[in-house]
């Protein structure tokens, strides 16, 4: 049994035969988190891999499934970091997943310098100059808004928790990709593979991922895009192999928010 607090549920993550402890008040991952555990390049055998701003454990979760590495996932947030090591211990992978709590800033000096093969992040996208994170409650606008961590935070963190020629994945909004560039390069990371995700074929896209190595030479690769929506606003069939895997007739809801 797991213990659930408040409005949490448990939810499947059909395509990889988990659960993960969700709350729509404090933490619900997206589509995005999902998008981003597989674009992410992975040791298969071994290998040290670290998430930052892990939130609930989704990300740590799905690259469970596709490496037998070890994996550390850092959230600053208590609740959600006591949610994710909650269902690290229902899914029985302590073995593999690991949780800190605590603010990402601190980890080079917390969980040592160059130490892992892959970094992914899922970072608050928004800054505290837009609008609306002020009338979210605490947990989702941390969550979405740079109030205790910048992109730039983000990555400088990740180079230099990152192995020379290991790689840091993000997923983010379109509008910051040449921040993200810049940034990359800023820290000796060269951008070599890039995703766009669109939520329909004729729509401009709203989510790209970004794969850096650090310490890289430059030679980019545009890979080809994803669409989520078809035609009759059902998803498409990458989509739903991501999502549901053989279970592909499930609900949505069953998945996420």
């Amino acid at each position: 049994m797991v213990k659930l607090v408040g409005d949490e549920r448990l939810d499947y993550l059909l395509a990889e035969n988990l659960r993960i402890i969700q709350s729509p008040t404090v933490f619900s991952f997206s589509l995005d988190a999902v998008l981003l555990s597989r674009f992410a390049y992975l040791p298969i055998q071994k290998g040290n891999i670290l998430d930052l701003c892990t939130g609930n454990g989704i990300v740590p979760l799905i690259l469970s499934t596709r490496t037998k590495g070890k994996i550390v996932g850092v959230e600053i947030q208590e609740r959600l970091y006591d949610m994710a090591v909650r269902s690290i211990e229902y899914n029985q992978l302590e073995h593999q997943i690991e949780m800190v709590h605590g603010d990402i800033k601190e980890m080079p000096k917390t969980l040592g310098y160059g130490k892992y093969d892959v970094v992914t992040c899922n970072p608050p996208y928004f800054t505290t100059s837009q609008k609306g994170y002020q009338n979210l409650n605490e947990h989702l606008a941390i969550a979405r808004h740079e109030i205790l961590c910048t992109l730039e935070d983000v990555i400088r963190v990740s180079s230099q928790l990152v192995k020379q020629g290991g790689k840091i994945a993000l997923v983010h909004r379109p509008g910051r990709l040449v921040d993200i560039v810049e940034l990359m390069r800023k820290y000796g990371v060269e951008p070599k593979r890039i995703q766009s995700v669109y939520p329909k074929i004729n729509k401009e896209a709203n989510t790209i991922l970004v794969e850096g190595i650090k310490g890289g030479r430059s030679d980019l690769k545009l890979l080809p895009p994803i669409i989520v929506y078809d035609e009759h606003n059902e998803y498409t069939p990458e989509i739903r192999k991501i999502l549901y895997g053989d279970k592909a007739e499930s609900s949505v809801n069953e998945i996420c928010e």
